[in-house]
């Protein structure tokens, strides 16, 4: 044995020391810093449709009137609020922690276009006659009024003086107008209502020269909320709302514990799992894990991502999936060290071999995400920006920094006689010495993959079928092939948490009471504490006030709702699918270029088996589907061809082992031999990363269950066609179509004798 190298023993542990003091006194900081989203914090967002003043009238820029937005969301006072442009005509608002969302809807949506008008409606000045920010609350003898700093105060004089001029008509009245709308507002009309729309009718007996003060039937916060949108300044636009989602701050507070929760055990879950498995490689990859969770979180952090309960939920299942790099790499270690290899000849052979499968892997789910963030919106936006974070922090951490932590230790000549730290038998282990061949060809030697797959597909089919007729059932009882939720085919969704068991009939009493009947409302919790009610029609906002108000008089709890119009609903259905398609098309075209089009095909079938296999269940259990399916398609096809391309790339080494020489016939055994060395490996790549997703199935909020469920199913799905679709389909068509092996020319050896040929004698 070589003599120990203490320096690289030192930096070893060094490094491990460094991670977990960056842990414990970071840790907590990311963690806190963490910008939590709307299902987390409570809050809501709007997504507003921009429509011209005046009709015809071309749109003023979008960024013109986010920034108008703004000024008005500053009035609230409200922290970290996000503004974002979709498309040409829409702005979405997502405003966390609003306490008065009433009140936010009417700042955010008024144009407040303030006028001052006579009797007969003729405008006589408007919001540029006043001082920027001039607009103050004051007080007259107790009774709350709107001062105004006049800017042109010559303007606002002679505006004055020929009102005043009118006094013996009885028409000496100075209107002023928020929001007067051409052809339909009138003083005529207004004054005889017992709430004008009008703010005040001031009585104008002389010339004003100085400053104006607006008095009415104010409240002070009424006062106050209407300076606030004076000194804002008016919107160029009309704003209608078309989607909603409201989340109360309880809610949102209990779904982000039991989410943090149980993704914690997760984490932890893994790391146990992988000491236990693979010894010293083990205690490597749990220490590069909690430094991946550290660099994903700050780097998060450190872009302004908001944490939403599907992010975190992606994080989580990331934490499984970038355990798969390690998983690749320490089987390729342990599968040099059952050919007889020594230690450090094992570790870097299964480097070097892991590497190539590593970074194809990671670039098709990097694909995936790069696609679903493009074309995403809201949540699913933050999702894949999760989605393409793991990827790098995989990258990073869990390739860069195991490869250092093993060649220190490994290089350090202590591991030397100390096979079994690498979570193999000795008893496995040939002597090569002495002539001794491989003795351990993993835990599926023997089996026939080719012959059993007819079994596995046939299961398949049936699970499709049944999806396909629990459909066809369903549309032809309901009209509801699938249970499509509103973000897809709109309506309205109200959650209640209640500290008490909620009655079905109760809850939709309130509803009829108020003129709506839900489709349908579903319990949950352990406690059946938790209610979700359905619509299949867009609520107006004035009724669904009143609708959590007297939701929240029996229950006392605020209600969250969702409202999403028949127009985005079908955007979103016809987005989904695009989305899903691009993504199909560019994993096919890079699949094609790192392998070839046989692979490609194989892979694309595989990956249309697992989103039909997964539409096929949610068919059967009748779980709604929305906009966070469409997040879980895309990362099962980012999972699926990643454990797809473990299996093609060990096929593809034995076929390059025969340098192509190989018949159709021959072509059986390469696929069992290939799926029998890796099936181990993908077992505990997907085990590693299905564990995370017991606990948040089991623990985790219940606002994320079926996004939890889907994700399992999709990802036992895109296991199993790894082995049973991909493989056999890639068996089937290069069976049929072989390659033609590319003729080498021999060249002749000139050192050689040959004939020579000489005219006249040997010709």
């Amino acid at each position: 044995m070589k003599k120990i190298n203490q320096k690289r023993i030192m930096i070893f542990f060094t490094t491990i020391a460094i991670v977990l003091l960056t842990a414990v006194v970071f840790g907590k900081g990311i963690i806190d810093n963490m910008k939590l989203g709307l299902d987390l914090r409570g809050g809501f967002a709007i997504v507003y449709e921009v429509e011209p003043l005046v009709k015809d009238q071309p749109l003023p820029e979008l960024s013109t009137v986010a920034a108008a937005v703004r000024k008005r969301v500053d009035v609230l006072g409200v922290n970290e609020p996000v503004i974002t442009i979709e498309g040409e005509n829409r702005v979405r608002i997502e405003l966390a922690g609003v306490q008065n969302q009433e009140q936010a809807r009417k700042i955010i949506s008024s144009t407040a276009n303030l006028t001052f008008r006579d009797v007969n409606d003729n405008v006589l000045l408007d919001a540029s006659s006043i001082a920027d920010g001039g607009a103050s609350l004051v007080y007259n003898l107790g009774n709350p009024q709107v001062s105004l700093k006049i800017k042109d105060k010559e303007k606002f004089a002679a505006a004055t003086r020929a009102v005043a001029a009118r006094a013996s008509s009885n028409e000496n009245y100075i209107v002023a107008w928020l929001d007067f709308e051409e052809g339909k507002d009138s003083y005529a009309v207004e004054r005889t209502k017992a709430t004008p729309k009008f703010i005040s009718a001031a009585t104008v007996s002389e010339e004003i020269n100085g400053d104006a003060v607006i008095s009415g039937n104010f409240t002070s916060e009424s006062a106050k909320e209407l300076a606030s949108l004076i000194n804002a300044g008016s919107l160029p636009v009309k704003m209608n709302q078309i989607q909603t989602n409201v989340v109360s701050a309880q809610f949102g507070e209990l779904a982000y514990k039991q989410t943090m929760f149980a993704g914690a055990l997760g984490v932890v879950a893994v790391m146990v799992f992988m000491v236990l498995t693979y010894k010293i490689m083990g205690v490597i990859s749990a220490i590069t894990l909690l430094a991946y969770a550290l660099f994903v979180l700050f780097s998060f952090n450190l872009m302004g991502g908001t944490f939403t309960l599907s992010g975190i939920a992606a994080f989580v299942l990331g934490i499984g999936m970038t355990v798969d790099a390690s998983v690749i790499t320490f089987e390729r270690i342990k599968d040099s060290l059952y050919a007889g290899r020594n230690v450090k000849s094992a570790v870097a052979e299964g480097n070097k071999k892991s590497f190539s499968t590593i970074i194809d892997s990671q670039i098709t789910t990097f694909i995936a995400a790069v696609i679903l963030f493009i074309l995403g919106e809201g949540t699913i936006k933050g999702f894949a920006t999760m989605l393409m974070m793991t990827v790098v922090g995989t990258f990073l951490i869990n390739v860069l920094l195991v490869k250092l932590l093993l060649n220190l230790i490994v290089k350090s000549n202590y591991l030397d006689d100390k096979k079994t730290w690498f979570g193999v038998k000795l008893q496995h282990i040939p002597d090569v010495s002495k002539g001794e061949s491989k003795k351990y060809f993993g835990i599926f030697p023997n089996f026939d993959f080719v012959k059993h797959a007819k079994k596995a597909i046939i299961v398949s089919v049936a699970v499709l079928a049944l999806g396909l007729l629990s459909a066809v059932y369903h549309g032809a009882t309901t009209g509801k092939p699938l249970n499509l939720g509103i973000d897809f085919a709109s309506g309205s969704k109200i959650t209640v948490q209640s500290q008490t068991a909620i009655v079905t009939d109760e809850l939709a009493q309130i509803f009829i009471n108020n003129g709506y009947t839900a489709s349908n409302i579903r319990l949950e919790g352990d406690s059946k504490n938790i209610a979700t009610a359905t619509f299949t029609d867009a609520i107006e906002q004035t009724k669904l006030e009143k609708i959590k108000a007297d939701i929240k008089a029996k229950y006392n709890t605020d209600a969250n709702d969702s409202v999403v119009s028949p127009k985005i609903g079908r955007e979103i259905a016809r987005s989904a699918i695009i989305i899903s398609a691009i993504a199909w098309v560019a994993i096919m075209i890079y699949i094609s270029v790192r392998f070839k089009w046989d692979y490609a095909v194989s892979g694309l079938f595989a990956l249309v088996h697992d989103v039909l296999f997964l539409i096929a269940v949610f068919a059967i259990v009748r779980f709604e589907i929305n906009i966070e399916f469409i997040a879980v398609i895309l990362s099962i096809i980012g999972y699926s061809i990643d454990d797809t391309i473990v299996v093609f790339d060990r096929i593809r080494e034995n076929v390059d082992s025969t340098k192509n020489q190989i018949k159709p016939s021959e072509y059986r055994r390469v696929v069992n031999e290939a799926l029998q060395q890796v099936l181990g490996r993908s077992l505990i790549n997907t085990f590693t990363t299905i564990l995370p997703l017991f606990f948040l199935l089991g623990l985790g909020s219940g606002s994320v269950f079926v996004f939890n469920f889907a994700m399992l199913i999709g990802l036992i799905a895109g296991a199993y066609s790894s082995v049973f679709i991909a493989a056999q389909l890639w068996l089937f068509i290069r069976t049929k179509y072989t390659p033609k092996v590319p003729h080498k020319k021999t060249r002749k050896n000139i050192d050689s004798i040959s004939e020579v040929i000489i005219p006249g004698i040997n010709d």
